[in-house]
């Protein structure tokens, strides 16, 4: 999946690769100290750490995650993602 990547580190870089009626598939990459500041989503989404580490905050409290790693959050939930490192994340989400 890291081919897929548009990896220049310049921004914030999202990729569809798989949409369905029941769910979609994205993936995610973020360069080291890039964000994606706390904000609501009208969907629920799962997110698994393939790369990297980043402070994921959730409904204001902040967690550390690194590869392997997960958290999910429910639709309208405050999110968001502060990257330690490069980060390589795959997002499972409710469709919407």
């Amino acid at each position: 999946m890291k081919s897929q990547i548009d990896a220049s580190g310049e921004r914030i870089f999202k990729k569809d690769i798989l949409k369905t009626g029941a769910f979609n598939v994205v993936l995610v990459y973020l360069g080291k100290n890039q964000e994606i500041p706390p904000h609501p989503e009208n969907y629920a989404v799962f997110f698994f750490i393939l790369e990297g580490s980043g402070i994921f905050t959730k409904e204001g409290a902040e967690h550390s995650l690194q590869k392997d790693g997960s958290i999910y959050y429910e639709k309208n939930e405050l999110r968001g993602i502060a990257a330690k490192e490069m980060l390589i994340l795959l997002g499972i989400q409710e469709p919407h």
